[in-house]
């Protein structure tokens, strides 16, 4: 976007946006329909469960006692003995933090039910805890109610203990009964995991992913069901938590399998892709998933740099929080989720953009249309956007901010229920009398979060360059975010994480429309 400078620049920008907000257009003076959506699209559940941002995963069983990862499941039940196991702590802690749901390991790799399972006594029925009338699943669906998050299970397709393991038949059908009695004991099960995790040299099994899913879906019609290859979510392909600065939630399900997938292919979507599979970033606090007395949590800051590159990136985060051998979270690990708590409430609780002037270059249904107006990305959530005028091939959103302000943290939002359409974007302020690129980007979808440097401006443009369909903005946020440190130096230099690279230079257009290169 080109700007003319002189002396007179802001009797300029006041002139462009008296124009914009006053000019005539001719327009009906009924209701205008909104636009088609553009499919692939998102399920009820798949809506509800990206709208939650964030889960807590906990990782609870006989190898919180035997200091292990993957356990061999010969560990004896008397092991699994949390002198002190509180479910409503765990579930405190998550809607303390912001999490919209926990997910409990009902069942891991060492084959260990935390339920009494009527196909198995490798549960807690053969522990000594709760004199072996215990059920972990009950409790925390309980707790999970009383405190009003959601409550998923975890069942490992991979079973190390049970000799059926193997025998494609018998196994099967071990499994499905035990995920009927998890999804029909314990209430509304919003989200069931599965995983492709299976060691070198162990028995070979094919398991009926299909039977699995439809029986999911029957029994819990609101639940999503995660794997490498969805249905409904998909793995990122890698364990810290991490997205690709590109994320689409379009995707193909038959270029992956489960336990086979291409990592680059997952990270990234599809934007050809025919089906909805948004991606899911799992991460643990700790270096391991299981609680190790040996081991300590990342630091908050480290959370908040992980929430930018995962919830920031169109991904739900699911952070792994495991309870100890007490069966309780650990104090060390709950200060670090209060402070990562405090930390996104510092920055993102107030946009300083919200009481701007705001207006746009095109309004679906006229300039004077307020429906699908551009003051709508003010508005928190996805279901008011904006919309342009269909058939335009140049969408910007201008925002007066009434004074100058500093922000180095931009927020973005599409609604996605009218599927995901944006492919690349940039945003310029105006500075020293010229229009500066800040800061570019490629996808959007539910929710994208760039940083960059500090920077004050009144005027800021916000320009969409390509887009799979006419582009609609639900939200746009500006915040200062005064924590953030990159090698070493304060959030006023620190540079741009665009593209996984940093962003070092401005592309600064003046008044001939020639670009010159401001250094940072």
């Amino acid at each position: 976007m080109a700007a003319e400078c002189s002396q007179g620049t802001p009797l300029l920008v006041l002139f462009f946006l008296l124009y914009l907000t006053w000019s005539t257009s001719v327009h009906s003076s009924s209701s205008i329909p909104p636009p088609l959506p553009i499919v692939p699209l998102p399920s009820a559940a798949q809506l509800r469960w990206q709208l939650g941002e964030m889960a807590l995963f906990l990782h609870f069983g006989p190898n919180t006692f035997t200091d292990s990862e993957w356990g061999t499941g010969h560990a004896d039940p008397a092991v699994f003995s949390p002198a002190a196991l509180d479910a409503r702590q765990w579930a405190r802690a998550a809607a303390a933090g912001g999490f919209s749901r926990v997910v409990l390991t009902a069942k891991h790799h060492d084959g260990f039910c935390l339920w009494p399972s009527a196909y198995t006594d490798y549960s807690v029925r053969s522990s000594p805890w709760r004199g072996g009338r215990g059920d972990v699943v009950a409790e925390l669906a309980s707790a999970a109610r009383e405190f009003g998050i959601g409550f998923g299970i975890y069942l490992s397709p991979w079973d190390r203990h049970d000799p059926s393991c193997g025998k494609t038949r018998e196994y099967n059908e071990y499994y499905l009964g035990q995920m009927r009695e998890l999804l029909t004991r314990y209430g509304d099960i919003q989200e069931v995991w599965l995983d492709g995790a299976k060691g070198e040299g162990e028995k070979d099994m094919y398991y009926l992913f299909e039977c699995w899913f439809a029986l999911i879906h029957q029994l819990q019609p609101n639940a999503v069901i995660f794997s490498d290859a969805g249905p409904d979510s998909r793995w990122i392909g890698d364990e810290d938590g991490v997205a690709g600065s590109t994320c689409w939630s379009l995707f193909n399900q038959s270029s992956v399998t489960i336990g086979h997938i291409d990592d680059q292919y997952s990270r990234g979507g599809d934007p050809d892709g025919h089906d909805w599979v948004p991606p899911e970033c799992d991460v643990s606090i700790r270096p391991g998933w299981f609680w190790h007395s040996s081991e300590h949590p990342k630091s908050a800051m480290t959370l908040l740099d992980i929430y930018y590159k995962s919830v920031g990136r169109n991904c739900l985060l699911i952070l792994n929080v495991p309870p100890n051998s007490s069966g309780l979270i650990s104090d060390e690990d709950l200060q670090v989720l209060h402070d990562f708590t405090e930390l996104r409430s510092t920055i993102f609780s107030h946009n300083l953009a919200q009481n701007a002037i705001v207006t746009a270059s095109t309004v679906r249904g006229g300039l004077h249309d307020m429906h699908f107006g551009p003051y709508n990305v003010l508005q928190q959530g996805i279901y008011s956007f904006w919309a342009p005028e269909e058939g335009e091939t140049e969408w910007t959103i201008f925002l007066d901010l009434g004074r100058s302000i500093s922000f180095n943290v931009l927020q973005v939002q599409e609604p996605v229920q009218m599927g995901q359409r944006v492919i690349k974007f940039h945003v310029d302020i105006l500075r020293n009398r010229g229009w500066t690129t800040i800061t570019y980007g490629t996808t959007i979808g539910y929710k994208r979060l760039l940083q960059f440097p500090v920077v004050e401006t009144q005027f800021l443009s916000f320009i969409i360059d390509d887009s799979r369909a006419d582009p609609l903005i639900s939200y746009i946020g500006i915040y200062l975010d005064p924590f953030t440190v990159i090698n070493g130096l304060p959030s006023a230099v620190v540079q741009s994480s665009l593209n996984d690279t940093q962003t070092i230079k401005l592309s600064t257009y003046n008044h001939s429309g020639s670009a010159s290169i401001a250094t940072i």
